[in-house]
């Protein structure tokens, strides 16, 4: 593909669809492809790259937003920044881990109050939920 690649390619190479792309194009993250006149628009092959990179990132929870930021930072000479916006997230992670966790030790606690519950006694799952004993209630 010297010539590069209609958007269908690239949308296939990438394991996105065709409007992925042109939504990705419509954010400014994807580059329009070089159009001859009354020509088939192709995108060169740092289209590919660009768009595994943005699919990459997303996988890894960044935000349109942060994948913008990551590609304007892409000159070899803002590491510091991108790490920055990686230590962001890396915070962000870890703060979702500790409130799942929380969340499956309550979970488990409600799971074995059932387990032990008799059969005509309210069951704590549900009851625990219905009430103010609710995890994460308000």
């Amino acid at each position: 593909m010297a010539q590069g690649m209609t958007i269908g390619q690239l949308a296939g190479a990438a394991g996105v669809n065709v409007e992925t792309v042109r939504y990705y194009r419509r954010r400014e993250l994807l580059a329009a492809p070089d159009r001859p006149s009354r020509g088939i628009g192709r995108y060169p092959p740092s289209s590919l790259t660009r768009l595994r990179f943005i699919k990459r990132s997303q996988s890894l929870g960044f935000s349109l937003e942060d994948v913008r930021a990551l590609l304007l930072l892409d000159d070899g000479q803002a590491c510091a920044s991108a790490r920055e916006i990686g230590e962001h997230k890396l915070a962000d992670v870890r703060q979702r881990i500790q409130t799942l966790q929380a969340l499956e030790s309550a979970l488990q606690k409600l799971v074995c109050e059932c387990s032990a519950s008799k059969k005509n006694v309210s069951c704590p799952l549900i009851e625990a939920l219905m009430g103010a004993d609710a995890p994460g209630a308000p």
